[in-house]
């Protein structure tokens, strides 16, 4: 399996004069069309009277390329440009947060709000706070573990929600006639639930199918046979290590490592997580 096939792509682009013209942000993932290179723009620089862009890509490796023609911004033909005059007194901008959110530099965390996310377990809480966690920081919301959801209902009774303590609580597998389902449905039932407790989901056996097939290099997730562990069946699948916690812990790791952004996660976790922060943060 590879992370590293990203080759250049059919670009059936307009005239060049068509193409939209984008200032270079810190930040910014693109691709550079003639070789394929995809990366993050870590540095800026002029020099020999043109402009530089430095491109680091999932492996932590850095290429640099000529600003202009060239590169794609999400899918999208563009013409890269230097960067924008800053006017006096306007804020300091650094390109956007892995969640697609404009990024101001000089924001600092708000103190954590009683309000909580609550999500089923470690791996859940990392993705979030990769792609989220800047966000999530501004607004004071803190992403906690839950380690399943069995007991779901004594937890939200031992938080007692309420106006200005709210619980926005994200699922596996939440879908109709699940376990997850029922488990959910009682929970709501805890006074004080009612307007202040969301519970969304995603229809996933596992939080790890949430990453994007393609983003690492493969047509579809393999199937794992019924009554094998599911992490250590796509770690088998997968030709890696999967005989101990650690293992599966690495394997983890290898997967998130390839997640840079939201780009890189199935819709259908995108929307269940802004609509927690949604609901945890307007009033």
């Amino acid at each position: 399996m590879a992370f590293d096939t990203w080759g250049p792509q059919d670009l059936s682009a307009p005239a060049k004069r068509q193409l939209p013209e984008v200032a270079v942000q810190r930040g910014m993932v693109l691709e550079d069309v003639q070789s394929g290179w995809v990366g993050e723009v870590t540095r800026v620089e002029k020099s020999g009277g043109m402009h530089i862009v430095s491109l680091e890509d999932r492996r932590g490796k850095t290429k640099s390329f000529q600003l202009g023609f060239g590169f794609l911004l999400e899918g999208q033909a563009i013409r890269l440009m230097p960067p924008a005059a800053k006017a006096p007194g306007s804020p300091v901008q650094a390109g956007r947060t892995a969640s697609g959110s404009v990024r101001v530099l000089g924001q600092r965390a708000q103190v954590a709000k009683a309000s909580r996310i609550w999500v089923e377990g470690k791996h859940d809480a990392e993705l979030v706070e990769k792609v989220w966690g800047d966000d999530l920081r501004v607004e004071g919301i803190v992403v906690e573990p839950l380690h399943g959801v069995d007991d779901l209902k004594s937890a939200i009774a031992a938080f007692s929600p309420g106006p200005g303590r709210r619980l926005g609580i994200l699922v596996d597998h939440l879908v109709a006639g699940s376990k997850e389902s029922r488990i959910a449905a009682e929970a709501m039932t805890v006074p004080g639930a009612a307007g202040n407790v969301l519970i969304v989901g995603h229809p996933y056996v596992d939080v790890w199918q949430a990453i994007r097939p393609k983003v690492l290099g493969i047509e579809r997730w393999p199937e794992v046979a019924r009554g094998t562990d599911w992490k250590t069946g796509i770690l088998t699948a997968f030709g890696w290590p999967h005989s101990t916690a650690e293992d599966i812990g690495l394997g983890w790791q290898r997967l998130l490592g390839a997640v840079r952004s939201y780009a890189d996660l199935e819709a259908s976790l995108l929307g269940r997580v802004e609509e927690v922060i949604d609901f945890l943060t307007t009033p």
